[in-house]
């Protein structure tokens, strides 16, 4: 038997992280007593910087039951350190964890058949959606064009999946040689090249409290993406700049063509049109650049990701 740890996220949880620990220490003891993982194995919650009762839940829970341990963090950092900062704290304690959020909207039972795959050797296991009818028409398309587009420019991710996976000891001591302080896990963990292998499940409705994720965090998630895994927009940018200049060119000829045959070049359309059109193309393109200085800016200044506030163990 393997000792496990569960990783659970927590970010202004406070109505529903009580209701939600409770079915993953069930789900824990079933396994236990099942002979899937050992006694010994815990839960990990970690807030995030909450502004709500979620780290008195937490403390009441690590102090009621010695399954569970608790991590703070002095701010929000964002899901991914915070992810992050529970896989360094493990990384030493079991022999494979499982992160899943705390709404419990990833189906608890696909740990079941996940810890069976990691029996059998595999080393990152991921959970994968079946489809994703809960969601709305915008959250559906903007993910479908999100995995597309990153496919396009050449990263490596799983369709329909989020960060509920298990990890083998192995794979989280190779995660923890990725010094990067912009880190996309969805991206990373992917490219690793361990022996992996899928579980699919059934997206579940929150079982209280509402999302934390909003459309502007999955956007800056997607470009946090784009951004730290391709350079691809930058050579795109050359590619747009390149067409640009031969359209002029053709441009020039045909003005050129129309003075000397004696025509008049009409109106201001075409014109203020042009220059619409280059100047958007400058603007989005200064903006792409901006974006992966930004990234540099942060890495060169070597900044902790995160800052841990206290620990219960």
């Amino acid at each position: 038997m393997n000792k496990l740890s569960v990783i659970v996220p927590c970010f202004n949880e406070e109505a529903v992280l009580e209701k939600s620990s409770a079915i993953i220490r069930n789900k824990m003891k079933s396994l236990a007593d099942a002979g899937k993982i050992s006694s010994d194995s815990f839960i990990l919650l970690i807030d995030d910087g909450s502004t709500d009762r979620t780290w008195d839940i937490i403390s009441q829970l690590c102090h009621d039951d010695k399954t569970f341990c608790g991590l703070k963090l002095s701010c929000n950092n964002g899901h991914q350190n915070t992810l992050l900062a529970g896989l360094r704290f493990v990384a030493d304690k079991c022999e494979a964890c499982i992160s899943i959020d705390a709404d419990l909207q990833d189906d608890i039972n696909a740990m079941d058949p996940m810890i069976d795959k990691f029996h059998e050797g595999y080393e990152i296991i991921y959970g994968v959606r079946n489809s994703r009818k809960t969601d709305n028409f915008l959250k559906r398309w903007s993910a479908a064009f999100f995995y597309w587009f990153m496919s396009l420019l050449g990263t490596k991710t799983i369709p329909n999946h989020a960060d509920f996976r298990l990890m083998s000891r192995k794979s989280i001591e190779a995660l923890m040689q990725y010094k990067e302080k912009n880190i996309f896990l969805r991206g990373i963990i992917p490219s690793m090249g361990f022996r992996n292998c899928c579980v699919y499940y059934d997206r579940q409705k929150r079982i209280a409290g509402k999302s934390k994720f909003s459309l502007a965090k999955m956007t800056n998630l997607a470009i946090f993406g784009i951004t730290s895994f391709s350079t691809r927009p930058l050579r795109l940018i050359f590619l747009v700049g390149a067409i640009s200049f031969l359209i002029s060119i053709a441009s020039f000829i045909y003005v050129l063509w129309s003075y000397l045959g004696g025509e008049s070049i009409k109106g201001w359309t075409s014109l203020i049109a042009s220059v619409w059109f280059l100047g958007s193309i400058i603007i989005m393109s200064i903006g792409i650049i901006g974006e992966y200085i930004g990234r540099i800016y942060s890495e060169v200044k070597n900044r902790p990701p995160y800052n841990v506030e206290s620990v219960i163990y």
